[in-house]
């Protein structure tokens, strides 16, 4: 019986959380593990402009033939617009549509894999938790940099900046969250920004860009600043970007990765090798999600009305990260949360340890990761009084470790 030797693996942190959650019969529970953004009624809505593109291609649809190996044609074009803006010449890019940002990474990680042997992959620590076993699944040997500081509410620009400079090789791949660093909020300012760039570059580093979150930090150009510092100082990188979050697509899996060459020869060699990298994985990605992205761009009127939407989701996010941090004040909470408004995106490091999410969990009913990490648009105005007590008593309560 060969399956029957088979062990069982561990159940993923975050979604075991969440299913926690759906079992707890506790009425007023709070859930703030999973990353997708909710509304002020606690639901993940489909927005206008996608319900309206759909209605089009609904009615414009005339097959379900396959797409070819790099997707749908206007969406790689429109996906290059949105994300690189003018910062490259087209000719340069090789685009793919991929099965959301995990696609992306997935397939450039085996791309990494098949023509750099050796390389190592270097992450921030900490990172998103799917990254390293990503990189992995591919055979690539990947290793963490210093990020945030001592509190873990900050960054240490310094302690970063010195790890690449002397734990990395010529050849190998940085890992850089564009904007929104999941899981901690915290981003680099556009001056070190500069700095992680051109030193990057001295190194001899290949970025690997995740950027899961345009349009959910400061704004859909504001959120490239660090595309921009790299595009100054590197004529080469990859970048994985995800349509989940700025377009609540997050079950129709929309992602693209975006090669960036030296020029249009050395991008056309990348875009044969990326399609030899798809067809043994899942051959062409589905056309749904893509076209509607694709529709919603091509259309001015529907591009004004997401843009619209993504300027409110964002706010709301903002007006959460405020409010909680005022509501904690009133409480009289004993510690200050106010570095939480220089954090970014849905995510935050709350500075709460593994001890005290386990009582908030167990006492409270409200669901937070064992690293602190919180999502942001889990909160809303009926929960935020009740999340708010929740945080100043277990503060003042249990001790910081066991």
């Amino acid at each position: 019986h060969m399956l029957d030797s088979v062990a069982a693996a561990p159940p993923d942190p975050i979604l075991g959380l969440s299913e926690a959650f759906q079992r707890d019969e506790r009425p007023d529970k709070v859930n703030l593990t999973i990353g997708v953004f909710r509304d002020e009624q606690g639901q993940t809505p489909v927005l206008e402009c996608v319900k309206r593109a759909e209605r089009k291609l609904l009615d414009a649809e005339t097959s379900k033939g396959y797409l070819g190996i790099a997707g749908y044609v206007p969406f790689q074009s429109l996906a290059r617009d949105l994300v690189l803006g003018d910062l490259v010449e087209s000719e340069r890019v090789a685009a793919f549509q991929t099965p959301g940002g995990t696609g992306a990474l997935r397939v450039a990680a085996d791309f990494l894999s098949n023509n750099f042997s050796g390389a190592k992959v270097w992450m921030t620590t900490p990172t998103w938790p799917n990254h390293p076993a990503v990189f992995g699944a591919s055979g690539l040997e990947s290793g963490g940099l210093r990020y945030l500081a001592a509190d873990k509410t900050r960054l240490d620009v310094e302690g970063y900046l010195e790890d690449i400079d002397r734990q990395t090789s010529r050849g190998d791949i940085i890992c850089l969250h564009a904007c929104c660093h999941n899981p901690t909020g915290v981003d680099p300012s556009a001056e070190q920004w500069d700095q992680i760039a051109r030193l990057t570059a001295e190194r001899g580093l290949l970025p690997l860009i995740d950027f899961a979150y345009q349009g959910f930090g400061e704004g859909l150009d504001e959120d490239r600043v660090g595309l921009r510092a790299l595009s100054q100082y590197h004529d080469e990188y990859l970048v994985c970007s995800s349509y989940s979050k700025n377009f609540g697509l997050y079950s129709e899996r929309v992602g693209a990765l975006l090669g960036v060459c030296r020029d249009a020869d050395s991008a056309a060699a990348v875009t044969s090798s990326l399609k030899q990298s798809v067809r043994c994985n899942y051959s062409n990605p589905p056309r749904h999600g893509g076209a509607i992205v694709g529709t919603i761009l091509e259309d001015q009127e529907l591009t004004e009305l997401w843009r619209g939407e993504l300027t409110q989701m964002r706010q709301r996010i903002r007006q959460m990260r405020e409010q909680l941090v005022e509501a904690l004040q009133s409480q009289g909470c004993q510690q200050d949360f106010s570095f939480l408004l220089n954090q970014r995106g849905m995510f935050s490091f709350s500075g709460l340890t593994p001890v005290q999410a386990d009582w908030l969990r167990t006492e409270k009913a409200v669901y937070v990761l064992g690293s602190g990490r919180i999502n942001v648009a889990g909160i809303t105005p009926d929960n935020l009084e009740r999340l708010s007590q929740a945080i100043a008593e277990v503060v003042g309560q249990v001790p910081v470790s066991s």
